[in-house]
């Protein structure tokens, strides 16, 4: 039995990244027999987050306003954003599942409209669509690069063949320091994790990488490199960003209040026949806990790894991934 997909959460710079990177360099009979995880196929909604500043980035040098951010180092303008991120990672799932790539003359209007047609169904109002034609031209050839990277990575991805493999997807939420629960939404993630798709729900399960908010910060600064916010490693969130939107998270909330133990409840209106149903998910939910910093070693080459820090993090994520392998439900592929 393995994993079919896996919500990889946490908190800003928590080590989710490090996770991935670990993984990957698993043989195939360890990821399988020790960690219950096929190849991974991976999904992540942060060089989204990191494109729409480019766009913001390349619509002020052109005089016109930003789209996204309150600014360069602040904020959504709308909270909704949380939502346009997830309904893209469901578009990519989907793509993934069908084995379907995107292509065209330009990666970054393609980008433009799928940025537009996600955020329309978490109720935002176009924007982009509503840019002067050549304003748009502009901030497509200035983000094109960057949009074409992506694309040919996402490309990459969505092309293979998923069978026996576990598809891993990464997302960070959270709330304001010092918020009381639940959450109000859209930020947190009873928000988001209701967002994901029907057939995403009924197939995940959950690995939360728990860190202290404190700690959480600490680790932004201290990844942070210059010029490198498309990097997953080294990218560091604006303070601003960090206590506003990540100065808490609800997970522990989430499964406190869960019906059945160990798992976080959705209940999500579905099609159903000729009309809608509400339908209750339970994704099972494992702990890594990380607040001793067991992977920021992972960032150096692997030749530079110590036996000891690599046995303190095999052991936290074996158990981590074994409470999920064992838990019953469709988050488990036969094979």
């Amino acid at each position: 039995m393995i994993l079919d997909t896996v919500l990889l959460l946490a908190l800003p710079a928590s080590g989710k990244s490090e996770v991935r990177r670990y993984l990957a360099s698993l043989s195939p009979e360890r990821s399988r027999g020790e960690m219950h995880l096929g190849e991974t196929l991976q999904l992540d909604d942060y060089p989204y987050v990191h494109l729409m500043h480019a766009i913001d980035d390349a619509l002020i040098a052109l005089g016109a306003m930003p789209t996204f951010y309150h600014g360069p180092t602040r904020p959504f303008r709308d909270p909704l954003e949380w939502g346009t991120l997830i309904e893209l990672l469901n578009e990519d799932y989907a793509r993934l599942l069908a084995r379907e790539t995107l292509d065209g003359p330009s990666a970054a209007e393609i980008l433009f409209e799928r940025l537009e047609g996600a955020r329309a169904k978490v109720g935002l109002m176009p924007a982009l669509d509503h840019l002067p034609h050549r304003v748009w031209k502009a901030a497509a050839r200035a983000v094109e690069a960057e949009a074409r990277r992506e694309l040919d990575l996402l490309n990459a991805t969505t092309s293979q063949d998923r069978a026996g493999k576990t598809i891993v997807m990464e997302a960070a939420r959270g709330g304001p320091h010092g918020a009381s629960f639940p959450l109000t939404p859209p930020r947190g993630y009873a928000y988001s994790i209701g967002q994901f798709s029907e057939t995403i729900l009924a197939r995940a399960s959950i690995l939360y990488v728990q860190v202290t908010p404190e700690e959480s910060r600490r680790k932004n600064i201290e990844r942070g490199l210059p010029n490198a916010q498309g990097s997953i490693l080294n990218h560091s969130v604006p303070m601003e960003v960090m206590l506003g939107e990540y100065g808490c998270d609800d997970m522990a909330w989430l499964v406190a209040q869960s019906d059945r133990p160990d798992t976080v409840r959705v209940e999500k209106i579905v099609e159903h026949a000729d009309g809608f149903r509400l339908a209750d998910f339970h994704l099972p939910v494992a702990v890594f806990d990380n607040r001793e910093d067991l992977t920021t070693f992972v960032r150096a080459p692997e030749e530079r790894w110590s036996k000891d820090d690599v046995s303190r993090l095999d052991e936290g994520l074996r158990h981590a991934f074994a409470t999920l392998g064992n838990a019953p439900g469709e988050h488990l592929l036969r094979g």
